[in-house]
Formats: C-alpha cells, sequence, structure tokens
C-alpha cells in the first residue's frame, strides 16, 4: 500500500503583470503556442508525483481560466481560485482551498512556466525528510548593499557571493507547518507594515526552529516579470523542442 502522502501543487497565478506592460495577466500571454499558465500547469499536471492541482488566478479571470483546463484535458486540476490582493492572500486562499487533511504542498509562481521535471521530482523526495523545502540556485552575479547618501547611493557591502543563493519556486512544505506560519503571520499585526515576500519568509520569520532544506534549481527556471523575459522564454522553449528526444534521438 501507498502510504505517501498526498502531493497537491499550487500554481499562483494571481499577479496582473504591470511590469510585463500588457492590458491582459501575463500568465495568460502566448508563449511558443501556448499561454504561460498552460505550460506551467501543464509540468504539474504531467508529473506523476503530484496528486492534485490547484490554480490561484486574478480576479475576474477565474471563468476562463476554467474553461482552458477543461478545454487542454489538465485532469489533475480540482479547483480554480481567485486570487487575494497579495502574494501572501493567495497563498493563504489556496492553503483554505485544499483543505485540513495533511499532504504535501508544492507553491509555484504560474510565470515560470520552463519548470523541469527533475525539479518536482527532487522537491517531493526531499518533502520525505523534511517539512520545508525551497527551491535556489547559486548567484552568478556579486550582490551589493547600497547606502544612501546626499551624493546619491554607495556601496556600504559587498556580500559574500559563495553563500548567496537565488531563490526560485516551487517552495514546498508539510501543509500543517505553512498553516500554521501563516496562521501566526495573519495574527501578527505587524505583518502587514512588512510583509513577506514569499512562503519561505514566512516560515522563517514565524517558525524559525523549522529549517528550510534547499534543492537544486535551474537557470532555466525564469520567472516571466519584464518585457524581455518573454523573448527569453520564447526562446528557451525553441530549444527544448529542438532538443527533445524523438524517434531517432535528439534533433
Amino acid at each position: 500500500m501507498d502510504s505517501r502522502l498526498r502531493t497537491v501543487g499550487v500554481v499562483l497565478a494571481g499577479g496582473v503583470g504591470s511590469r510585463v506592460g500588457l492590458g491582459t495577466p501575463k500568465q495568460l500571454v502566448t508563449v511558443a503556442g501556448r499561454t504561460i499558465l498552460e505550460h506551467t500547469i501543464a509540468v504539474f499536471d504531467a508529473a506523476p508525483e503530484i496528486d492534485e492541482v490547484v490554480v490561484l488566478m486574478t480576479p475576474g479571470y477565474t471563468g476562463q481560466v476554467s474553461e482552458l483546463v477543461e478545454r487542454a484535458g489538465f485532469g489533475k486540476v480540482s479547483k480554480v481560485v481567485e486570487g487575494g490582493a497579495s502574494r501572501t492572500e493567495s497563498t493563504w486562499r489556496a492553503l483554505e482551498a485544499i483543505g485540513p487533511q495533511e499532504c504535501d504542498v508544492l507553491l509555484h509562481d504560474a510565470v515560470r512556466p520552463l519548470l523541469e521535471p527533475r525539479i518536482i521530482t527532487n522537491c517531493v523526495r526531499a518533502l520525505q525528510t523534511h517539512v520545508a523545502v525551497e527551491v535556489a540556485i547559486p548567484s552568478s552575479d556579486t550582490v551589493l548593499v547600497a547606502a544612501s547618501g546626499p551624493g546619491g547611493e554607495t556601496i556600504a557591502e559587498v556580500l559574500d557571493r559563495s553563500r548567496l543563493r537565488r531563490a526560485q519556486t516551487p517552495q514546498c512544505f508539510r501543509l500543517s507547518v505553512i498553516r500554521e506560519a501563516y496562521a501566526r503571520a495573519l495574527a501578527d499585526p505587524g505583518f502587514d507594515r512588512l510583509p513577506a515576500t514569499d512562503d519561505c519568509g514566512v516560515v522563517l520569520r514565524y517558525l524559525p526552529d523549522v529549517p528550510i532544506h534547499l534543492v537544486e534549481g535551474s537557470e532555466r527556471n525564469i520567472k516571466v516579470t519584464h518585457p524581455v523575459d518573454l523573448a527569453i522564454a520564447e526562446r528557451l522553449f525553441e530549444l527544448s523542442a529542438a532538443t527533445a528526444p524523438g524517434p531517432e534521438g535528439p534533433r
């Protein structure tokens, strides 16, 4: 008998894409023949480790996404839920939609459509021995701490690049752990004044004794944020298609 916990992939698509400069949510922009959202859902829907997919979508677009899901035949999508005004509110709505039964949860930005299946596999494996997991890659850039002065910004500190990592998604948790972290955050009157930028930040602040295990990400796992990212994503999909194995191996 399979005794593992149910594993739920949450696709967070609540943003409006203002930095991309389009009149539609960026997750509904077409790249390589499909919307960004379809590419992302497809990775989770095809992953054998994922039992269920929940999609959080920008208010006003849930009906359109439900139609997209049905048309594409994404059988693992159980719910399309309206997102909140912030990342943290959208995550909380997702956790509420999942329900109280313990499970493993993978929270992923919808606008990271080039997620590799092996990352999902490694995250699910890591959750067998850890209750919090973050996907990250080493920083290839030197990171500076800036200080403001009368003549403009100056360098205050150069950080040790060998210890720096760039956070990606999915961010993965035992459901009870991430729910407890968010319950504490939402009960904190000061949380709104200094909100966390991601889910691991909530766990780190409100459950500091819970170690967050790192899983290696990928340089291809880019976040589509700016107009140039659309062109980069298009090219990466083209390269993936060109190197995909066929009957006679990679082209």
